[in-house]
């Protein structure tokens, strides 16, 4: 891996990676990188308008945002636009798995830079991450070079809102708490990484938190946690409920689903689908999505749903409704 650590704070903020404010796993990826980032810019062309219509006006001049979301092909094009309309950008993936590394090398790079002199995106992610690494990660993409913090968190499951939040809190206490054999793996990685942090700067995630306007997040999961946050009056900052606007619910949620699914069983297993028993839990726009597809390769679908209105949608949809104890032991 190719990587330096950032500088010590009060350093000027840099425009580009070229002093090494990175990690990835293979810059010479970025050349392959580049090329597909070319071509899902013609399938992304609401971005590609916003940077037509707003990049001479560069309306995100002045924002710093982290990013803490999949570290893929479709991201960079995100990622890019970001830049264009001005912002600087930091970005981690949000899963340990899910980056794919000729976009990481190839938004470190950037449209004019090279593998030995990036003009890119600082970007600290790459694919099998372990845990510790990962939490690694999202601590560098909210921290700048020269001590700031982002005034914008876009974030995906909730992880970064999380480590601001966590931080900020123990510095409030004056200690991090020592792990407890009831905690799970990651959240002692979480302990470690902010014990380290609070050693070194007792006040940094006060201040990280205190500069942030506003979260954008994107998963059920995330949005769970933050209403948690609002209903105990813990929450630091506003945060913007992109998962349940329309085009993330009735679009994203349903035909990306509808699209991946297949693509990721055919990728993991090569196994026929047709002819096999596919078990759907739940009939939301999700599980609309998986059992269109599943059904569309010839997969005999049955759909366990608690909700008796979402239970009605799917037998008329015509798949068979059942419960997850009678029909469990038959999918294949």
């Amino acid at each position: 891996m190719t990587s330096t650590l950032p500088a010590a704070g009060g350093a000027q903020r840099p425009r580009t990676v070229a002093e090494g404010d990175f990690k990835v796993a293979d810059l010479s990826l970025a050349a392959f990188g580049r090329k597909e980032i070319q071509l899902a810019e013609h399938e992304m062309p609401g971005l590609m308008s916003l940077r037509g219509e707003y990049g001479p006006s560069r309306p995100l001049r002045g924002a710093r945002v982290t990013g803490s979301l999949h570290m893929t092909i479709q991201t960079a094009v995100l990622i890019e636009t970001l830049t264009a309309l001005g912002a600087e950008v930091r970005w981690a993936s949000c899963n340990i798995f899910s980056t794919q590394d000729h976009a990481a090398a190839a938004i470190v790079v950037g449209p004019d830079g090279s593998a030995e002199s990036p003009q890119g995106v600082p970007v600290y992610a790459w694919k099998r991450e372990t845990l510790a690494e990962y939490w690694w990660c999202t601590e560098q993409v909210l921290l700048w070079p020269d001590g700031d913090g982002p005034n914008m968190i876009l974030d995906d499951g909730g992880d970064a809102t999380l480590l601001v939040h966590k931080g900020a809190e123990f510095e409030k206490l004056g200690s991090v708490p020592s792990r407890d054999a009831a905690d799970s793996e990651e959240y002692a990685v979480i302990l470690s990484v902010l014990q380290r942090s609070l050693a070194a700067d007792d006040r940094r995630w006060t201040r990280v938190a205190a500069s942030i306007k506003g979260v954008t997040e994107e998963t059920t999961t995330g949005v769970h946690r933050l209403y948690e946050m609002q209903q105990q009056g813990t929450l630091l900052f506003p945060a913007i409920n992109v998962n349940d606007s329309v085009t993330k619910s009735k679009f994203d949620n349903k035909y990306g689903c509808r699209h991946s699914l297949i693509d990721g069983i055919n990728r993991a297993t090569d196994v026929l689908i047709g002819g096999k028993v596919a078990v759907v839990f739940g009939y939301g726009d999700v599980g609309k999505g998986c059992a269109e597809s599943l059904r569309g390769q010839g997969a005999r679908v049955v759909v366990a749903e608690v909700d008796p209105i979402c239970a009605l949608q799917a037998a008329m949809d015509g798949y068979q409704v059942a419960t997850m104890d009678d029909v469990v032991g038959t999918a294949d």
